[in-house]
C-alpha cells in the first residue's frame, strides 16, 4: 500500500511539473510575440562590407568622416548641425527598418525617415527623427522628447518599457511606418506609437520648433537618414523591408478594360501606357472607371507630352461630357497640379502655394498619390504633400475615378502604373 501511494505521489509531482513547464513556455512565447519581430525578406542597407547604398545629403558621394572599419559603419563625429549626414540612395514609403548602434559617451545622433532634399537645408528639416543619444552621459539634463527612442521634439518614448544600454554597448532599434502609423522599438520592446498627419500631429508641429520648417513630416516617402551630429557612433546590420501596398492595378497595360470613354476625344494604349489626346472637336473628354470607389489610395504616374491640361476626378458622376465631382489637378507648370477643384460647383477648394509649384517635373514622369477617406483628401506629388483638405460635401459623395482631357485642343498626356487600394471597405 505504501509503495502504491509513493508511486502515485511521484506521478502527481511529475504531471504537475509538466503542466507548469507547458504554461511557462506558453507564457514566455506570449511575451516574445509582444516584442519586435525580425525583418524578413529585407533589403540590406549595410552588410559590413561597403556603403554602396548610401550617399551624402544633397551629394553624389559620401561626406568625410564616414567609413567602414571592422565591418562597422562608423562616423568620426566631424559633422555639424547642417553637414555630414548621409541618406539611403533608395526612397521608401511604408517600411520596417532594423539596425544596431553603439554611441560614444555623451554622444548624440539620430535616424530619419521620409527625408526629401529639394530646398530643405538638412535631413531634419523634412524627416521625423528617431533619437539616438547617451541619456545618462549627455552634457546637460535632457527633456523626455530629447531622449533615446523618442520622436525628437514631438513624442516621448515609454520610460517604463525602454531599456537603453549605456554608451559603448550595442542597442537595437526598429522603426515601422505603415499608412502613416509609426512604431518605435528599442532592444526588442515597443516604446512609442504615433500617427503622421492627424490633428494631434498638426498640433504638436505647431507647438514645436518644426513650425518653422514647412516640409517637416509631410512627405509620404523619402530617404532614410543617419546623422553625424558631432559624436562618434557605429552602426551595423542595417536592414529594411518595403511594406508599401500599391493595391490592384486599374490599368492592365493592354486595353481599356474596366473603363468607359465619355466624349469624342482620343483614349488609347501605346507601348503599355494609357494615352489621352485631343481630337478634332477639341472638347472635354473623360475616361471613367466602371466601378465606384468611396475610400481609397490611388497612385499613378503621368507625363505631360503636350500642354498637359488634365486631371484626376474622384467620387464623380458623368453624363455625356458633364462631370460632377472633385478633381485633383494635373496641369502645366504654375497651374496648381495637386490642388483640388470642384467641377460645376464651388470651383477651387484648394490652390497650391507658389513655393510648391516647382515640385512638378516638366518634361519628366511625375507620380501622384491621392488618399480619399471620409471627408478628408490628401494628395502627394513626387512624394511631397500638396493638399490636405477636409470637406463635408466630399464626405457625402461616392462615384467613379475619371481622367480628363481639357477642352481647347493640343493636349496629350501619358499615364502608367495606375493602382488603387480600397480602405475601410467593411465600414
Amino acid at each position: 500500500m505504501y509503495i502504491k501511494r509513493k508511486f502515485f505521489s511521484v506521478f502527481i509531482f511529475i504531471f504537475s511539473s509538466l503542466i507548469f513547464l507547458f504554461y511557462s513556455c506558453n507564457s514566455e512565447q506570449s511575451k516574445k510575440t509582444k516584442k519586435e519581430k525580425p525583418v524578413e525578406n529585407s533589403i540590406i542597407l549595410f552588410d559590413g562590407a561597403n556603403m554602396n547604398a548610401w550617399r551624402g545629403f544633397k551629394q553624389n558621394s559620401l561626406p568625410a568622416g564616414w567609413k567602414v572599419l571592422d565591418s562597422l559603419l562608423i562616423t568620426s563625429g566631424k559633422g555639424g548641425d547642417l553637414s555630414g549626414d548621409i541618406i539611403s540612395k533608395e526612397q521608401f514609403e511604408d517600411f520596417k527598418l532594423s539596425l544596431e548602434w553603439k554611441i560614444s559617451e555623451g554622444g548624440n545622433s539620430g535616424i530619419f525617415f521620409h527625408v526629401i532634399e529639394g530646398d530643405n537645408p538638412t535631413v531634419y528639416a523634412s524627416g521625423p527623427e528617431y533619437q539616438l543619444i547617451d541619456d545618462a552621459g549627455f552634457s546637460y539634463p535632457l527633456e523626455n522628447w530629447q531622449k533615446a527612442a523618442a520622436n525628437y521634439a514631438m513624442h516621448n518614448a515609454d520610460s517604463i518599457k525602454k531599456k537603453l544600454n549605456p554608451a559603448g554597448e550595442w542597442n537595437h532599434s526598429g522603426i515601422k511606418v505603415k499608412d502613416g502609423h509609426v512604431i518605435h522599438w528599442l532592444n526588442g520592446e515597443k516604446v512609442l506609437e504615433y500617427d503622421l498627419w492627424d490633428d494631434d500631429w498638426k498640433k504638436r508641429v505647431a507647438a514645436s520648433k518644426w513650425k518653422d520648417y514647412p516640409a517637416y513630416g509631410l512627405a509620404i516617402r523619402g530617404h532614410i537618414g543617419l546623422q553625424d551630429h558631432g559624436s562618434e557612433i557605429a552602426f551595423r546590420n542595417i536592414k529594411i523591408k518595403d511594406l508599401t501596398d500599391k493595391g490592384k492595378p486599374l490599368f492592365n497595360g493592354k486595353d481599356l478594360s474596366g473603363w468607359k470613354i465619355y466624349g469624342s476625344e482620343k483614349w488609347y494604349v501605346d507601348k503599355g501606357e494609357l494615352v489621352c489626346e485631343s481630337g478634332e472637336e477639341k472638347k472635354y473628354g473623360y475616361l471613367g472607371t466602371e466601378k465606384k470607389y468611396k475610400d481609397f489610395v490611388l497612385r499613378l504616374m503621368f507625363f505631360q507630352e503636350s500642354d498637359g491640361n488634365s486631371g484626376v476626378f474622384f467620387r464623380s458622376s458623368i453624363e455625356g461630357t458633364k462631370i460632377s465631382g472633385w478633381q485633383v489637378e494635373v496641369a502645366p507648370p504654375g497651374n496648381n497640379t495637386g490642388g483640388i477643384y470642384e467641377s460645376y460647383g464651388r470651383g477651387w477648394l484648394y490652390e497650391i502655394p507658389e513655393e510648391k509649384e516647382n515640385i512638378l517635373r516638366e518634361g519628366e514622369w511625375n507620380d501622384l498619390l491621392i488618399r480619399v477617406e471620409g471627408e478628408r483628401v490628401m494628395t502627394w506629388l513626387n512624394g511631397q504633400l500638396m493638399t490636405d483638405l477636409t470637406d463635408k460635401k466630399i464626405g457625402q459623395a461616392n462615384g467613379s475615378i475619371a481622367l480628363q482631357i481639357h477642352d481647347g485642343g493640343g493636349i496629350k498626356v501619358r499615364w502608367k502604373e495606375l493602382y488603387i487600394r480600397e480602405i475601410n471597405v467593411d465600414r
